[in-house]
C-alpha cells in the first residue's frame, strides 16, 4: 500500500479525500495545525511559518525511516478579502501559504520521492485569466512582487481587489510549480507523475473562513444540498472523491497533461492558462522560490 504525505486534509474537500486515501489501507502522514477527523494521523505543520515547514519534514523523515513517500498531496490554501496579512517571514500570507511554503516542502520532500510517485498540487481555474470569473486575473507570477506585494507598482489600490490577485495569483503559482516540477531532472530520472488539480469552485469549504459573516454564510449555504441546484459548482464529495482519485492513481493523467479540472464532477484535461504554460515565468518563479525558501 503507498505512504502518502498530504497537507490540508483535515477540512473541506481535503478531508474528504484524506478519508478515501485512509479507506484504501494507504499509510497517510498529514500536516496540519490541528488534529483534523478522528484516526487522522497528523504531525504539526503551520504553513505560515517556513520553520515549521522544514520541521514537518524532518518529522516525516524520522517517522518513516526509510520508507520512500510514494504520495505527495499539496492541497492546503486560504484566501483573504485584503492583503494585509504577513507571515513569521514577512511575506505576504495568501502567497506564503498557497505556494511558497508548499513549494519548500516539495523541495525538502524531493528526495524522499519514491519513483514513479505521484505529487498533486490543488491548483484553481481562476488562474486563467479567461475563466477567472469574479476574481481579479492573475497579472503575473513574479515571486518578489507576491511575498511583498508592497514592491508592486500595478498593484491595486482597492483592498478586495488586491486580496483577489493575490490569490489568483497563487493559483498560477501552482500550475508553474506542477510545470516546472515536471521539467526537472530529478521528476524526469523517477519518472514522477506530476499534476495541477482545479476542483472547480466547491462551496461549503474553509476558504471564506478569512471573510466576513454575510459572506462565509452565503458560502456555507451554497455547500449545502441548496447549492447541488447549480450544476457548475463540486460539492465536497465530488471534489475530494477526485482529488483521492488522482493522489491514488485510480485516475492517470494522459501522457504529457500536467493540469486536471473538475468539471460537472467529470475530470478533465484541458490546457492550463497561456502564462501557466510560460516556461521562462516557470523558470523564474521556480529559482526565486528557492531563494526565498532560503534553499540557494
Amino acid at each position: 500500500m503507498p505512504t502518502v504525505v498530504m497537507t490540508g486534509g483535515t477540512s473541506g474537500l481535503g478531508e474528504v479525500a484524506a478519508s478515501r486515501i485512509t479507506a484504501s489501507g494507504a499509510t497517510l502522514l498529514l500536516g496540519a495545525r490541528t488534529a483534523g477527523a478522528k484516526g487522522l494521523d497528523v504531525l504539526p505543520l503551520d504553513l505560515a511559518q517556513l520553520e515549521s515547514v522544514r520541521s514537518f519534514a524532518q518529522a516525516v523523515d524520522d517517522r518513516l525511516g526509510g520508507t520512500a513517500v510514494d504520495v505527495l498531496v499539496l492541497n492546503a490554501g486560504l484566501s483573504f478579502h485584503a492583503i494585509d496579512q504577513r507571515t513569521a517571514d514577512g511575506f505576504e500570507t495568501t502567497f506564503a501559504v498557497n505556494h511558497l511554503a508548499q513549494y519548500l516542502l516539495l523541495r525538502l520532500l524531493l528526495p524522499r520521492l519514491a519513483r514513479g510517485a505521484r505529487v498533486v498540487i490543488t491548483s484553481s481555474s481562476t488562474h486563467d485569466p479567461e475563466l477567472a470569473g469574479i476574481l481579479p486575473a492573475p497579472r503575473h507570477a513574479d515571486a518578489k512582487l507576491l511575498a511583498h506585494p508592497d514592491l508592486d507598482t500595478d498593484l491595486d489600490e482597492a483592498p478586495r481587489n488586491a486580496g483577489g490577485h493575490a490569490y489568483t495569483s497563487s493559483k498560477l503559482c501552482n500550475v508553474l510549480t506542477a510545470q516546472a516540477l515536471a521539467a526537472q531532472p530529478e521528476a524526469i530520472d523517477k519518472d514522477l507523475s506530476v499534476i495541477a488539480y482545479d476542483p472547480g469552485a466547491t462551496p461549503g469549504t474553509g476558504l471564506s473562513r478569512n471573510f466576513s459573516p454575510a459572506v462565509r454564510l452565503v458560502w456555507s449555504l451554497l455547500g449545502s444540498p441548496l447549492g447541488r441546484l447549480i450544476p457548475r459548482y463540486s460539492t465536497r464529495a465530488q471534489a475530494g472523491g477526485a482529488l483521492a482519485d488522482l493522489a491514488l492513481g485510480t485516475v492517470r493523467p494522459p501522457s504529457g497533461k500536467v493540469y486536471a479540472s473538475l468539471v460537472k464532477g467529470r475530470l478533465t484535461w484541458p490546457q492550463p492558462s497561456r502564462l501557466a504554460r510560460n516556461d521562462q515565468a516557470r523558470d523564474a518563479l521556480w529559482n526565486d522560490s528557492a531563494a526565498l525558501a532560503g534553499l540557494v
